[in-house]
């Protein structure tokens, strides 16, 4: 009878796992019964979601579009006649990020080359900020809206045979399989139809962002340029007033 008790008692954790694991893989097909139409309403509001960042974004993008071609024009003129309350009016009238930069560096001006420095480097930081914001959620839905229409898929595709194996004859099932499958390959092309403008929206605010920046430094090493030269001018004019 010992014996036969140590066998029992070493069996019973196994079977206990079995029936766990039986359980478990009950519960996940259970789940996967249900059918990709829930993954249809995600990606349906992550659509949403999506097209409302674009809008969002592009009517930020244009309030903010500064007419750098001209403005570093007739800034870099009035640098050039030292003319500092000219500079400033111009930046004041412009609107754009490039304008906000330039009147913090001349809001500062009289600080010294490292403030000036140090002042628009931290106003590009939050400028870049601003233009930015959001732009993950559409780099988000771009690289996994694809992913979640395939997940819809494969759920699709998992009820349809399960519906066949129901089937009371052969030609049903069929019917089922196809028309399930057709359902199911709605999802993959909502992840497609999402991802897709998500893309190109991403990529488009990304490169609007980096001429933000190349348009900021080039303003920034202006200013910085005619600071340097009035530092180097500043001695000359003092020995030539010793002088006279």
């Amino acid at each position: 009878m010992e014996p036969t008790t140590a066998a029992t008692a070493a069996a019973t954790p196994a079977v206990a796992a079995v029936q766990q694991s039986g359980t478990i893989a009950e519960a996940l097909k259970g789940f996967t019964l249900i059918g990709g139409e829930w993954v249809l309403w995600v990606l349906i509001f992550a659509s949403i979601l999506s097209v409302t960042v674009m809008i969002e974004r592009l009517i930020y993008f244009i309030r903010n579009r500064t007419p750098v071609e001209r403005f570093i024009e007739a800034f870099t003129e009035r640098l050039s006649r030292n003319d500092l309350n000219g500079a400033a009016a111009l930046a004041d009238m412009t609107k754009g990020a490039e304008s906000r930069i330039a009147k913090v560096a001349l809001a500062n001006f009289d600080e010294g080359e490292q403030v000036v420095e140090e002042m628009m480097a931290s106003r590009r930081v939050a400028e870049r900020l601003r233009f930015e914001k959001y732009l993950m959620i559409l780099g988000t839905m771009g690289n996994n809206a694809p992913f979640f229409g395939l997940f819809g898929t494969v759920l699709g595709i998992i009820k349809a045979f399960h519906d066949l194996g129901q089937a009371g004859n052969a030609a049903a099932g069929a019917t089922t399989v196809m028309s399930g499958i057709s359902e199911a390959l709605v999802a993959t092309a909502m992840g497609l139809l999402v991802a897709i403008p998500a893309v190109i929206a991403y990529n488009y605010f990304n490169k609007k962002v980096r001429e933000f920046a190349a348009n900021a430094e080039t303003i920034e090493r202006i200013i910085l340029a005619h600071l340097k030269a009035n530092e180097k001018a500043e001695p000359k004019v003092r020995v030539l007033r010793e002088n006279a």
